[in-house]
């Protein structure tokens, strides 16, 4: 695993104020890697709980020791069972308010049902619905890495410090791929062009983005409930109504705006989870001359079959942090190398515990970042 060194956290990381409580909701074991991290960097020990399936599989929670009038830091780091992992956080928060803690910080670093953030024909805006479950239990902050859609902090009616994991892949390119200075950072599609952009400004690199490739559900731009009347009905009803129709897309043949011709390809994104678009990234990449491929994304997920596929396909390397667990996932497929980010989350804690400015964690931070 992949750490990066910090002189300035490392010095004054285990420097904390009385009262603080860490806690790790998983009842997976294998999902406690991070939270393990992140008591060591802050020189504290976990909290004393219990969390657990019944045979019925419900969830049950037991907190093991006083957190009345203190600090408690929930850290939940997302299982397979993403359902699971959201009513284990839910319970232990609730708990705590019954037990009259202070205040409530969840340590979510991948939020669950990100990409349910917009309306999509008769769906629902599941991320909302996440938000206000959390504000209801009882959380009074949420500290969370690179969400899907930004925007998502204004589901929350409580404040949000969403924090990035750049700096840490941004140090991953320049120490541990030598020829970096002959890369291009590429967008495997519109969407992400902005990210690419982003990291190539601040490597002081090119960019190249890929268009035409086969559209996935989360680049269906749906706006609203997507479900006008049809023809005969608006007929009937306002006779002399004539609604111009909007023109159908079509995707233009894959394209790639940009020069990859003998050179090291970097595609960036958020997260990866059904690596299909990446594959077909890679191959159109290898047609158009690069030598070498590179993934580099926030969230891991890699379902299903991704390992597999991820070791058969022109990718050289899938670059993700920490912030879910995928140890399995490397065991299958050696391609797979992870970037520690236990250090920007133990210092959020240690800032918001001492009430000390985050603005610290988020220097050089543009916009579009």
């Amino acid at each position: 695993m992949f750490c990066v060194p910090s002189t300035e956290f490392g010095a004054i990381m285990n420097i904390t104020k009385g009262g603080l409580v860490l806690f790790s909701a998983n009842s997976n074991s294998s999902c406690m890697e991070l939270s393990k991290r992140i008591a060591e960097r802050l020189g504290v020990e976990m909290g004393k709980v219990q969390v657990y399936q019944e045979p019925n599989r419900e969830t049950r929670v037991q907190i093991q020791e006083s957190v009345r009038g203190k600090d408690v830091f929930i850290i939940q780091t997302v299982s397979k069972d993403v359902n699971t992992t959201i009513m284990e956080l839910l319970i232990m928060v609730y708990a705590c308010k019954t037990s009259c803690a202070k205040s409530i910080i969840g340590v979510v670093p991948y939020f669950p049902y990100s990409k349910q953030c917009k309306m999509r024909k008769r769906g629902s805006i599941v991320s909302k619905l996440l938000a206000s479950m959390m504000c209801k239990a009882g959380l009074t902050h949420l500290i969370t890495m690179d969400l899907h859609q930004k925007e998502i902090q204004g589901f929350f009616n409580i404040p949000v410090d969403n924090l990035r994991a750049s700096p840490f892949l941004l140090q991953y390119i320049q120490e541990e791929i030598p020829d970096y200075r002959n890369a291009v950072i590429v967008a495997k599609s519109p969407a992400s062009a902005k990210r690419a952009q982003s990291f190539a400004e601040r490597l002081r690199l090119g960019i190249a983005v890929i268009h035409g490739e086969a559209q996935d559900a989360e680049s269906d731009m749906v706006d609203g409930r997507h479900s006008p009347p049809t023809a005969k009905y608006v007929a009937a009803i306002h006779p002399s109504l004539e609604i111009p129709m909007l023109i159908p897309k079509e995707k233009p043949p894959i394209t790639v705006v940009g020069d990859v011709g003998g050179r090291i390809a970097i595609i960036v994104d958020d997260i990866i989870d059904d690596v299909d678009s990446f594959l077909a990234a890679a191959e159109t990449l290898k047609e158009r001359g690069a030598y070498k491929i590179f993934v580099m994304a926030t969230h891991g997920l890699l379902s299903s079959d991704a390992p597999r596929l991820i070791e058969e396909s022109a990718i050289d390397e899938v670059v993700v942090t920490n912030t879910i667990p995928h140890e399995i996932q490397k065991l299958q497929c050696p391609k797979i190398k992870t970037v520690d980010i236990s250090m920007i989350l133990s210092e959020a804690i240690r800032r918001i515990h001492n009430g000390e400015s985050m603005s610290y964690l988020f220097r050089n931070i543009g916009v579009d970042d």
